[in-house]
């Protein structure tokens, strides 16, 4: 099921390694950037180490882009996210009352994985500190990677 942006073209909700500036951004080429956008707060986000999982019924806005994609394109997405092995394509509720697909796991494909309060993909590391925290070895490490 998609929703349409128009006959040949599919509005498709970015959360993760998917964003401008994140490694698989590249995957988009070609496609329309129509903004940042947020979700209704009906998800959690989790952190599946490499990239995130976004899963219905929770309670956070998620943070992400909206991009319009041509039908060959949202074939390659699919590959890349493993549709239906991995992720399922499905539509999903944004904040504006927009209707957009995005990918998603079931919950159960999360057990155990940290969920990442804040929503945001890009904020995981800052926004689950507490005031006055010091960055673990591997957050120092992770950090100085990102730059």
């Amino acid at each position: 099921m998609t929703s349409s942006a128009s006959p040949r073209r599919v509005a498709l909700f970015v959360y993760g390694t998917l964003l401008s500036g994140e490694p698989g951004h590249g995957l988009l080429d070609g496609a329309a950037a129509l903004g940042p956008a947020r979700t209704k707060p009906a998800y959690d986000l989790f952190d599946l180490g490499p990239y995130p999982a976004l899963v219905e019924g929770g309670a956070t806005a998620i943070v992400g882009e909206v991009v319009e994609v041509t039908m060959p394109m949202l074939a390659a997405l699919d590959l890349h996210e493993e549709v239906p092995r991995l992720f399922q394509r499905r539509p999903i509720d944004l904040d504006n009352g927009r209707r957009v697909d995005a990918y998603l796991l079931e919950r159960e494909q999360v057990r155990g994985r940290r969920r990442i309060r804040s929503g945001d993909w890009r904020a995981r590391f800052q926004a689950e500190r507490a005031p006055g925290a010091r960055d673990s070895a591997m957050v120092s490490w992770l950090r100085k990677r990102e730059r």
